[in-house]
């Protein structure tokens, strides 16, 4: 059973070996632990060093002769803590992949619409990643930013909004135009220079934020869980509703 657990870790036979005898028998030589587990005792030495790698067991440098002892069967944590901070890594790495590589896409001429869906754990992330995208697009276009939004999304996502207007650099001379469900002072939280929001009273069947920007139309769902996102990348399909909203924008005027 320990075995299998051990191997689960990244334990093979020889390290599960030597590690568990050195539990249950205390500081130990390479000749004693050889004997012991009646490995070779050269292997023996290698055996051990990965192990002093996985910070299960130290040396005892006090004895005229090396010795080595394992560490409390809690110093496995030490092995998590390491996958973590790989994954964690490695995270950063894919994300910053995706934004560098996104580069080339955005050149490239889509026959079809590009459609990224993703339910609740990925929407944030989603969010941070695209917004340089977004505005990309929008700044080559030439176009405001339209759309309509979901007060829930707000409640949800105010700490994005606040960066994507304070922090994020590329969202500078960005201008949003902002139809809403609810009245300015709900939806608003926080002014903005370039966001300007108009209640439109015909709302009220909406459930879901519809962004347009550039050559992008986003797409999130926060009135009930489980939230989503769906993204189009499409030049026409953003065209057509980028009119749409600038009409209703036009249409009327309402005191800012």
């Amino acid at each position: 059973m320990q075995d299998e657990t051990l191997k689960q870790l990244g334990f093979d036979e020889k390290e599960i070996t030597v590690y568990t005898t050195l539990l249950q028998h205390g500081v130990l030589s390479s000749t004693e632990i050889a004997k012991l587990t009646r490995i070779n005792r050269t292997t023996v030495y290698g055996v051990v060093r990965e192990l002093i790698k996985k910070e299960v067991v130290v040396e005892d440098f006090g004895s005229p002769i090396r010795k080595f002892s394992a560490l409390s069967p809690n110093s496995l944590e030490n092995i998590l803590q390491k996958e973590e901070k790989k994954l964690e890594k490695k995270k950063l790495y894919t994300l910053r992949a995706i934004r560098e590589l996104n580069v080339f896409t955005q050149e490239s001429k889509y026959s079809v619409p590009k459609i990224v869906f993703m339910e609740e754990e990925g929407i944030e992330s989603h969010l941070y990643r695209q917004a340089p995208l977004w505005n990309k697009s929008m700044k080559e276009r030439g176009v405001d930013y339209w759309g309509f939004q979901d007060v829930s999304f707000v409640e949800m996502y105010e700490k994005w909004i606040d960066w994507y207007w304070t922090e994020e650099k590329t969202s500078e001379d960005i201008e949003l135009k902002l139809l809403s469900n609810e009245k300015t002072d709900k939806i608003r939280k926080k002014n903005y220079d370039n966001r300007q929001i108009r209640f439109w009273g015909k709302t009220e069947e909406f459930t879901a934020t519809t962004w347009v920007m550039g050559d992008y139309i986003v797409m999130i769902m926060t009135q009930k869980r489980p939230y989503s996102i769906v993204e189009i990348h499409d030049a026409v399909l953003a065209h057509n509703m980028r009119g749409v909203f600038k009409g209703i924008w036009e249409s009327f005027v309402v005191p800012e």
